[in-house]
C-alpha cells in the first residue's frame, strides 16, 4: 500500500495525465499492428497489381516490414538510453510516415519490399520507446497493470484496421491504404511531440560507445529471468505473427468469408482487448506470474485440442473460432505480464533492455510467424501444429528462468 501511494504521489507531479499517458504509449505501438492490420484485405488485389503469382509470397509485405523493424531495434535502445526518448521517437516516426506515404506509389513488388523495410526501421523506435517510457514511470505488477491497459487499447487497431481496410478497398485501391496509414502516424507523431515530456531519470543516462552498447547487452543477455522470458515471449509472438500471415488465406480461402473476414479478425482481436483489461484489474492482486503461467497452460491445452483435430481433417469453422478464440484470451495475459516480468531487473537500462527483448521478439518471432506462414498449405494444420509447439517450447523457456517452478511467489525473486 505504501509502494502505491508513492507512485500515486509521483504520479500527481508528472505533467501529463495517466489516461493520456497509456494512450499515447497505445498510439505509438498501434502505428505497428496498423502498418499489418490494415493491409490484410489488400493482399490480394496488391499482389495481383504487381504481378506477383504465388499466394504465399504476398506475405513478404509484412515479413519485410518485420525484418526491417526487428533489426533497427537494437539501434533505438542504446540511442534513447543516451539521448534520451523524444528524439529517437520522432526521428523513427519520420520515416514510418515518409516511407508509408512513398510505399503509395511503388511500381514494383521489390521497390515496395524495400520501402516496408524502411517503414519498419521507422516504426523500431515506437517499440522500443512506447516500453521504456512505461518503465520509466512504473515497476513490477504495476508495469504489468499499465502494459495491460496500453495493450487493451493498442487493440482497437486490430479490431478497426482490417475493416477501414477493406472500406478503402470498395472505393480506392490498394494505394490509398498506404496514404491513410501515413496520415494517421502524422497525426500520432504531432500528438507525441506536443504532449509526450521527456521520461528518462537524468541519472541513467548512457554513453553511446561500443563498449557502454556492448556493456548493456552483456546485462540483459546474462540476467537469467529477462532472457528467458524475453524468449518466451519470442515464440509466443511467432503463433501470433503466423496467424497474420496467413489469415487472408484462412479467412478467405478456406471458410470463404469474403467482405466478412474484418468482422471476424475483429471479434478475435476485441477478444484479445478485453482479456488485457481484466489483466489489468487482476494482476495487482493476484500477481504477474500466476496469471501468466496460467495463461500459458491454458493455451497449451487449447492448441493441443486444435491441432488434434485438425489431424483428422475439416476442423468446421464454429469450432476454429472458438478456438482460436480461447486460445487468444489466453495470449492477453501472456504479452503484457512477460515483458513485465523480463523488465522488471532492468529499470536503470530500459531504452537497452527494450532493444535487445524487442530484437528477439520481433526477428525471432517474425522468423518463427514467417516459418509458420509459408507452410500454409489450403487447410489449418500448420497454423493449429504451429501454435501447439510455440506453446511447448514457450513452457520449456519459463521453466528454465523460473528453475523449475510455475506459480511462484507474487514477488519471486529477480535472479541472474
Amino acid at each position: 500500500m505504501e509502494q502505491k501511494n508513492t507512485q500515486d504521489a509521483i504520479d500527481a507531479l508528472f505533467p501529463l495525465p495517466r489516461w493520456e499517458f497509456i494512450a499515447i504509449c497505445a498510439a505509438l505501438m498501434a502505428v505497428n499492428a496498423l502498418a499489418i492490420d490494415i493491409m490484410l484485405p489488400a493482399l490480394q488485389q496488391m499482389g495481383a497489381s504487381l504481378g506477383v503469382a504465388s499466394e504465399n509470397h504476398r506475405q513478404f509485405v509484412i515479413t519485410a516490414y518485420i525484418a526491417g523493424m526487428g533489426l533497427a531495434l537494437l539501434f533505438y535502445g542504446p540511442a534513447s538510453d543516451r539521448f534520451g526518448r523524444r528524439k529517437p521517437l520522432l526521428f523513427g516516426l519520420s520515416i514510418y510516415v515518409v516511407a508509408a506515404f512513398a510505399a503509395a506509389f511503388a511500381p514494383t513488388f521489390e521497390s515496395l519490399l524495400a520501402l516496408r523495410f524502411i517503414q519498419g526501421i521507422g516504426a523500431a523506435s515506437t517499440r522500443v520507446i512506447a516500453v521504456s517510457v512505461v518503465r520509466d514511470r512504473y515497476g513490477g505488477r504495476q508495469m504489468a497493470e499499465i502494459m495491460s491497459l496500453v495493450f487493451m487499447v493498442f487493440m482497437i487497431i486490430p479490431v478497426i484496421a482490417p475493416g477501414l481496410g477493406q472500406l478503402v478497398m470498395l472505393f480506392s485501391e490498394w494505394h490509398m491504404i498506404f496514404i491513410i496509414m501515413s496520415l494517421i502516424a502524422l497525426a500520432i507523431t504531432l500528438w507525441a511531440a506536443l504532449r509526450l515530456p521527456e521520461t528518462m531519470h537524468p541519472e541513467d543516462r548512457r554513453p553511446l560507445s561500443i563498449l557502454s552498447i556492448a556493456q548493456g547487452f552483456r546485462i540483459v543477455l546474462t540476467t537469467r529471468v529477462s532472457l528467458f522470458y524475453t524468449l518466451a515471449s519470442m515464440i509466443i509472438f511467432g503463433s501470433l505473427f503466423g496467424f497474420i500471415n496467413s489469415a487472408q488465406q484462412v479467412y478467405v480461402g478456406i471458410y470463404g468469408l469474403g467482405v466478412w473476414f474484418p468482422v471476424v479478425f475483429a471479434a478475435i482481436a476485441a477478444m484479445m482487448s478485453v482479456s488485457s483489461f481484466l489483466n489489468s484489474r487482476l494482476v495487482v492482486k493476484i500477481g504477474m506470474r500466476r496469471l501468466s503461467h496460467g495463461a500459458l497452460l491454458g493455451f497449451l491445452a487449447v492448441s493441443a485440442v486444435w491441432f488434434a483435430w485438425s489431424l483428422t481433417g475439416w476442423v468446421p469453422f464454429p469450432v476454429f473460432v472458438a478456438l482460436f478464440a480461447a486460445a487468444m484470451f489466453q495470449f492477453g495475459w501472456i504479452g503484457s505480464n512477460f515483458n513485465a516480468i523480463a523488465m522488471e531487473p532492468l529499470g536503470h537500462l530500459a531504452g537497452t533492455a527494450s532493444s535487445v527483448q524487442g530484437f528477439l521478439q520481433t526477428v525471432g518471432g517474425g522468423l518463427i510467424g514467417a516459418l509458420i506462414g509459408q507452410a500454409f498449405d489450403g487447410t489449418v494444420r500448420p497454423l493449429a501444429a504451429g501454435y501447439c509447439g510455440v506453446a511447448l517450447l514457450g513452457l520449456v523457456m519459463v521453466l528454465i528462468a523460473e528453475r523449475g517452478r510455475l506459480f511462484g511467489a507474487p514477488n519471486a525473486p529477480k535472479a541472474p
